[in-house]
């Protein structure tokens, strides 16, 4: 089961780390929380608690971070002229490890996408956003994804090259609900802060720091 909540926080760390608004630099930040009807993965859920994901950006470079007690700390680091995302995990359990990603090639598993504009809107840090309905088909799982978005902020994000560029805007809440092994499990990701401010260029680094080992994909 731990595998599979890394994997969830992989996925859902994705929805931020390609995250840049209309500002050129600064950060977001957005809260992750997660249920499941089963009480099982729901008690272990809950030992995460809610995730906060701080994503700096600079121009085209992101930095997305996350920690968590059950998964240690998770980094992603983009650059979005090459589409290069490097994944870094520091598991108390697994060690130290890197991964290396392209953003087209991962776009490439995902089988298909059905966009439909909702009849609702919804209001998040002052923004008016609109409603979608999504299904995702990737790697023979379906996924049902809520989205409000908002127009009144230019840019560019992973979610919505996931959802195929249907969606206008940039993403402020996400709700999504997944089967695993029979059992639901429900993300959701908003949005709680859009900050300017100075962003080092050394939190884009994209080589891997000493003391990681590469993880096989």
């Amino acid at each position: 089961m731990k595998k599979s909540i890394l994997l969830l926080l992989a996925i859902t760390l994705s929805f931020t780390s390609f995250a840049q608004s209309k500002l050129t630099e600064g950060k977001v930040v957005s809260v992750q929380t997660m249920s499941s009807n089963d009480a099982d993965t729901s008690a272990q859920l809950a030992m995460i608690g809610d995730v906060v994901t701080t994503t700096y950006f600079k121009d085209t470079k992101s930095r997305a971070e996350v920690s968590s007690p059950m998964t240690g700390d998770v980094v992603a680091i983009a650059d979005m002229e090459s589409k290069d995302v490097l994944m870094l995990m520091d598991d108390p359990m697994r060690g130290k490890n890197y991964m290396m990603v392209n953003a087209d090639q991962a776009q490439q598993q995902i089988e298909s996408v059905e966009v439909t504009e909702r009849n609702d809107t919804k209001t998040v840090l002052g923004h008016v956003c609109k409603g979608y309905d999504v299904k995702v088909s990737a790697g023979g799982q379906d996924l049902n994804v809520l989205v409000y978005a908002t127009e009144n902020i230019s840019a560019y994000s992973q979610q919505s090259q996931m959802f195929d560029n249907k969606i206008k805007g940039f993403p402020m809440y996400i709700k999504m609900d997944m089967d695993q092994m029979g059992k639901n499990i429900t993300i959701e990701n908003k949005v709680t802060e859009i900050k300017e401010e100075s962003v080092s260029n050394d939190k884009f680094n994209m080589t891997p720091p000493e003391g990681y080992s590469e993880m096989k994909k």
